[in-house]
């Protein structure tokens, strides 16, 4: 009885912090509050569908520019931060306040003022009325405290010293002193214009980062999330400390469609961390795998951390690019850390998992897993080199060919899929599935990552415009895989209507733009480092402070950059992390490579602190995806980060 108490009374601390870190920890309880938290989401998703689509410029209604999108999207993000998060911890949950309800509007007026009077502003550049001045200051005070509601203290900090940096330079030691900038100055570099809050990390949130997020919650609501842990377990669950494995493989298939690594502890580690211990693992060992494979999860294209969007933005290179540069290190980490359990299962003698007894001969195994493996080459040969023999031929009708033949796979793959029992859901895994039916179940959530790859390799389009047409399929199988289920399985009931359809959309389009509230506002904050550097020329200065510490050294600039990037993550997130040590030091590494003959790649070095940065999830005394895990296994957090942070 104690145990079965426990183990709810852990599930509920564990679903209140993936709420107060990812989604907001709200959950009112009043209809018209519960009903604001369920429906701006949704329209902030419907309206980043719409700017992401090619329909406005098909209709030629409601076309933006960037600036105006950025401005509704951080609206969206402000208004849910206030809304979605307490103002303390003690503050009340299951009711809004009305001071957050006024703040909250106020706050997304001030962030859509570039939107409402954009015309305006235009014909004014840098000669700011009193208003504008007013409403920028109210912004940039309302965006911090939006910022330490959804994300804590740490960036506001960070935010505010470069603000006071920029005001003030001229009583700042003489090393880093600068004239100072005006009220006026200032706030028309931060918020009226798109320097500040509004540059290029804000843009990227809003044109890329949002839709790859949608297409991962989306992909999680259809059910594929469950269906890849279940398949690591199947392949990897019989061997010698099975289940770490199973998490290594499980977590790095999530992170394809999940660019989160504290939701990718809670979505694997719920089924990872328990079959750890239960094989021998303890409570700190457990968590601290699942916390390694997790964050690593950031490194995993298609999806990414944010960070690895704005990497396209500040490098300058494709997206396809920085693909081809984080695989291979993320394969590579992926492989060292099996390694790791393996010899950590070794150490302990750890027991395996049982498997079910199957009927089939060897033979038939082997002919099965043969088969298998066939089908998933031919289905990437096909994919590759028959779409691309299509569109030499047909032309501008490829399109129409390319959508009868997925609609053909998709039926085909739904079919074949019904021929073997439906995936269990439930978060516990008391014996091994057979490998082979397994995967058959699931084959078609294969096919929206075929399109999201095609579309990004092969057609050359944008990251956005790729992550909208392999959303669009998606939201397709989502509404009518259960129906068609229903059909194949000749049976009938509620589970397999397309009202439940519809239903796994909507939440999985409100879960989308739920996660996205902290990135919004932490791009924004992030964007105030980025403009105080722009306006001052800190990062002159910088690069002559570092070159004084280093003696112009290499490896121990690189040295000095890790440290900094550690320290800022033991307070920042992965992505407000990446931009302000990008900011500072990326410049600063490769001139001073090219001062000592060396050739430094810009990608190196944004990959090179985009991997620390990552860390700012696992570092003590903050790393939350640490904590999450510790609150799933019941171990220390802290000594469960420093455990994953070695790993």
């Amino acid at each position: 009885m104690t145990e079965s108490t426990d183990t709810v009374k852990s599930e509920e601390q564990l679903q209140e912090m993936i709420a107060e870190t990812d989604t907001g920890a709200r959950n009112p309880t009043g209809t018209v509050p519960k009903k604001i938290l369920f429906f701006v989401p949704l329209a902030w998703t419907i309206f980043q569908l719409w700017y992401a689509s090619p329909l406005p410029f098909i209709f030629n209604i409601f076309v933006l520019n960037d600036t105006e999108a950025r401005a509704i999207h951080l609206a969206f993000a402000v208004f849910l931060s206030y809304t979605a998060y307490p103002t303390f911890k003690s503050s009340p949950r299951n009711y809004i306040p009305i001071q957050d309800w006024i703040v909250g509007l106020l706050g997304a007026f001030c962030a859509a003022y570039l939107f409402l009077f954009y015309e305006g502003l235009a014909e004014r550049p840098g000669d700011p009325t009193q208003f504008d001045l007013i409403v920028a200051v109210i912004g940039m005070v309302l965006l911090l405290e939006a910022t330490r509601r959804a994300l804590g203290p740490p960036l506001m900090v960070v935010a505010g010293v470069f603000i006071i940096y920029t005001f003030f330079g001229s009583y700042m030691p003489s090393v880093i002193a600068h004239k100072g900038a005006s009220l006026s100055k200032g706030m028309s570099h931060y918020w009226l214009g798109t320097e500040g809050v509004f540059g290029v990390a804000l843009g990227v949130s809003t044109g890329m980062v949002f839709m790859f997020v949608l297409f991962g919650a989306l992909l999680e609501s259809a059910g594929a999330g469950n269906y890849f842990i279940r398949v690591a377990f199947a392949g990897l669950g019989h061997m010698k400390g099975g289940p770490a494995k199973a998490a290594v493989v499980s977590s790095g298939l999530t992170g394809l469609v999940s660019g989160s690594s504290i939701a990718n502890v809670v979505t694997t580690g719920t089924f990872t961390i328990p079959l750890m211990k239960k094989v021998g693992f303890k409570p700190e060992k457990a968590g601290a795998v699942e916390v390694a494979c997790s964050t690593t999860g950031q490194l995993m294209p298609p999806v990414m951390g944010a960070a690895a969007f704005l990497m396209v933005e500040y490098v300058g290179s494709t997206y396809i690019e920085v693909i081809k540069h984080a695989f291979l290190p993320a394969i590579i980490s992926y492989i060292a850390l099996v390694y790791i359990v393996h010899l950590e299962a070794c150490k302990m003698d750890l027991k395996r998992m049982e498997k079910l007894v199957s009927s089939k001969t060897l033979s038939q195994k082997m002919l099965s897993a043969v088969l298998s493996f066939l089908f998933i080459v031919i289905l990437g040969g096909v994919t590759y080199y028959g779409l691309g023999w299509i569109k030499t031929v047909a032309g501008d009708a490829t399109i129409y060919i390319v959508c009868v033949l997925l609609s053909a796979a998709y039926l085909f793959l739904i079919y074949h899929a019904c021929k073997v029992p439906e995936l269990d859901t439930s978060t516990e895994i008391k014996e091994l599935p057979p490998l082979g039916p397994t995967a058959q179940a699931g084959y078609y959530f294969l096919l929206p990552i075929v399109v999201l790859m095609w579309c990004l390799v092969v057609e050359r389009l944008s990251p956005a415009l790729s992550a909208f047409w392999a959303t669009v399929l998606l939201i397709f199988i989502v509404i009518t895989q259960r129906p068609l289920k229903g059909i194949f399985r000749k049976m009938k009931g509620n589970e397999f209507s397309f009202h439940n359809g519809f239903k796994d959309l909507i939440n999985g389009m409100v879960s989308g733009a739920r996660n996205m509230i902290g990135i919004g506002v932490a791009t924004s904050a992030a964007g105030i480092v980025v403009g105080t550097v722009t306006l001052t020329g800190i990062g002159l200065v910088m690069t002559e402070f570092v070159e004084f510490i280093s003696g112009g050294n290499l490896i121990l600039i690189l040295l000095f950059t890790a440290i900094i990037s550690l320290i800022l993550g033991m307070g920042l997130p992965t992505t407000a992390n990446y931009i302000v040590v990008s900011t500072l030091m990326a410049p600063v590494i490769v001139d001073l490579g090219a001062q000592n003959g060396l050739i430094v790649p810009l990608i190196a070095v944004h990959l090179f602190v985009f991997y620390f940065g990552i860390l700012a999830d696992d570092t003590p005394p903050v790393g939350l995806a640490a904590f999450a895990a510790a609150g799933i296994s019941g171990g220390d957090p802290i000594r469960t980060g420093i455990q994953g942070f070695t790993y």
